[in-house]
């Protein structure tokens, strides 16, 4: 009964592989590109609320009020709270003041031998 209204897949047939995988990184821009536009906007709700909410309920009054639908309203919480925290306690100065090299990139260093010693050895699947 339900099988037209909901189909396996928008084509009516099955795609090759390069299709697929194609149609599948298009999916995921995309994806990416609206949540890049919700973080933005809710930084903005948080700017812009600043002197009357604090930054959580902002954020939470912009996915309540742009009815951000589960679970995309915890990825934009998620982000918004990150971005947030880069600029309250940027990783470069953390960095400088933990007397640590600071990479040309900015990026944390990956600390996977130091994992390693914790656990033993490390399995990959």
């Amino acid at each position: 009964m339900f099988r037209n209204l909901f189909p396996e897949s928008i084509f009516g047939r099955k795609l090759n592989p390069n299709a697929e995988r194609r149609l599948r990184l298009s999916q995921a821009r995309a994806e990416e590109t609206i949540v890049r536009g919700h973080v933005d906007n809710a930084l903005m709700f948080v700017d812009t609320l600043a002197d009357d909410l604090s930054f959580d309920r902002a954020i939470d009054t912009y996915i309540r009020v742009m009815g951000v639908p589960e679970p995309l309203a915890s990825t934009v919480a998620t982000r918004a709270l990150v971005h947030l925290g880069r600029d309250l306690v940027p990783f470069r100065r953390r960095m400088q003041r933990e007397g640590e090299d600071v990479p040309a990139d900015n990026k944390p260093r990956l600390r996977l031998d130091d994992a390693a010693a914790r656990q033993g050895d490390i399995r990959r699947a």
